[in-house]
């Protein structure tokens, strides 16, 4: 048996290179370095009955920054006023992309009062190009629907904020032949338009949210991180995470581009507190 005869300095440069390899495989598993958000739809019934106690619980499960839902008729005054007795900050907000429309100048005075970043159009609302068009928007409604993102994100982006498109599962439906996500990606401009995915809907359509994510993962600065489970007909309903079919730790990998995480819970068979806890600890302890 031949016998190898390795030099001081040989060893050294193997250890070395299996020290880095240890080091490099410990850097890949890290904690995911962004704060806690809650989009606040999660706590839509209990908001109006309580809304500073509520904003407390809110901080005292983890939370420190949130994604506002409707602004429950408070001045933005007052709406920044609970923030901050609760420790918290809002950094972005939802509109239907019809009030975005109508109403932005004075969505921006709100905005700009309440220290926004970010304004997001929540839903087109089945928007069409003809207003007296029904049914469902075909094609060519999504494409000027993605015009009407071009020229909002514009405006907000002049007033120093950044605008951003959420998701349901609308946007990832096919029509004829063509993937309605893939053309809003294709026709936004990136200057004034970015996503916010919510990660949630694009698996109960069917969809990979690594596809996106890997591909152009400096559009996608804000997500909402939400799990699903399969009902008793098939439907997909919102969960805890960790107890659906969604692990984020590849997501949140492929998210490089990521700003801001808002958790959303929409559906719940526990205390909704309870469930918040449960979905702030698994971000909290998630390994990217």
């Amino acid at each position: 048996m031949k016998t190898l005869a390795i030099t001081r300095r040989e060893f050294a440069r193997l250890s070395a290179g299996a020290i880095a390899t240890t080091a490099a495989v410990r850097i890949e598993a890290k904690p995911l370095h962004l704060p806690i958000g809650l989009q606040l739809y999660s706590v839509r019934n209990l908001l109006p009955r309580d809304f500073d106690g509520t904003l407390a619980q809110v901080r005292a499960a983890g939370y420190t920054v949130v994604e506002a839902a409707g602004y429950y008729n408070r001045t933005a005054q007052e709406f920044r006023h609970s923030m901050d007795q609760a420790g918290l900050r809002c950094v972005s907000t939802h509109h239907t992309l019809s009030q975005l429309e109508t109403q932005l100048d004075s969505l921006l005075d709100y905005a700009h009062a309440l220290g926004l970043e970010y304004m997001v159009c929540s839903s087109s609302g089945g928007m069409h190009r003809d207003p007296n068009a029904k049914g469902t928007p075909t094609l060519d409604d999504w494409r000027w629907i993605a015009g009407q993102f071009n020229r909002v994100g514009e405006k907000i982006k002049a007033a120093g904020l950044t605008f951003g498109v959420h998701n349901h599962t609308p946007e990832l439906a096919t029509i004829n032949g063509t993937l309605v996500y893939d053309e809003l990606l294709r026709l936004t401009d990136p200057k004034y338009v970015v996503f916010e995915m919510d990660a949630g809907w694009v698996v109960a359509s069917g969809h990979d949210p690594l596809t996106y994510l890997r591909k152009e993962p400096q559009r996608f600065r804000l997500m909402h991180v939400k799990d699903m489970v399969k009902g008793a007909n098939g439907e997909m309903h919102s969960t805890e995470l960790g107890r659906g079919v969604i692990d984020f730790a590849p997501i949140t990998r492929a998210a490089t581009g990521l700003r801001y995480y808002f958790i959303e819970q929409e559906e719940f068979d526990m205390d909704p507190m309870q469930a918040l806890r449960i979905d702030a600890e698994y971000m909290r302890k998630l390994s990217v």
